[in-house]
């Protein structure tokens, strides 16, 4: 009965301190949300780089978005791919090719642009990682969980800046054991962007192929 005792104790001081630090990440996870939210708009150079070992596939990049509210314009891996609230219009100069589709609600749970700094609110399970320094700068990882069992991504790292409450990388793991990981070079906020970045003009495309997938 003893034995019983002592057993039961220390369950319930595993789960108090799961429970501490699940809280702990989700207010930091706040801190964050809350900070993103009151920019008017964000323009950010990144590196990303995806690695499956199994697979020997290496590969890494520059890329840079702005966004602004739910409407982004990205760069990467020389295509375009803008998002004006409605449609999202993915242009590939190298094949004269623009395909054009409709936002899905579905596709919700989706890691997109406009929601690098969001995506976390619904949908996982929060857990405190890690801490490290990099170059003076400490960084604080929460590791999410889907909650979906069936879902692609087996977990998240998200790097917080502990001083100024940003997302410094995102490091996630698929089931397939690849790893994309994306890291903020540059984070510039509230931007004299043009007033037309985020309209599509078709013709300015007069030479491209336009595929309308909606």
């Amino acid at each position: 009965m003893k034995r019983l005792s002592i057993v039961m104790i220390a369950l319930f001081s595993v789960f108090a301190m799961n429970a501490q630090e699940s809280a702990k990440a989700k207010k930091l996870l706040s801190e964050v949300s809350s900070k993103v939210k009151a920019y008017d708009n964000m323009v950010i150079d990144f590196k990303y780089s995806l690695e499956n070992t199994a697979e020997s596939v290496s590969q890494e990049t520059r890329g840079d978005v702005s966004i602004h509210g739910d409407k982004y314009l990205l760069n990467l891996m020389g295509t375009t791919q803008l998002f004006d609230g409605k449609k999202i219009y993915t242009i590939i100069p190298e094949d004269q090719e623009i395909n054009i589709s409709n936002y899905v609600e579905e596709d919700a749970n989706n890691i997109t642009p406009s929601k690098m700094f969001s995506f976390y609110e619904e949908g996982y399970t929060y857990k405190w990682d890690i801490s490290q320094d990099v170059k003076g700068r400490q960084i604080q990882y929460i590791k999410l969980t889907p909650m979906d069992s069936h879902a692609d991504v087996k977990n998240i790292l998200l790097g917080i800046d502990s001083q100024t409450k940003h997302i410094y990388n995102l490091i996630q793991t698929q089931d397939n054991g690849t790893k994309i990981t994306i890291t903020v070079k540059s984070f510039k906020t509230n931007q004299p962007l043009a007033k037309n970045l985020f309209s599509f003009n078709e013709a300015r495309y007069k030479e491209f192929y336009i595929n309308r997938l909606d």
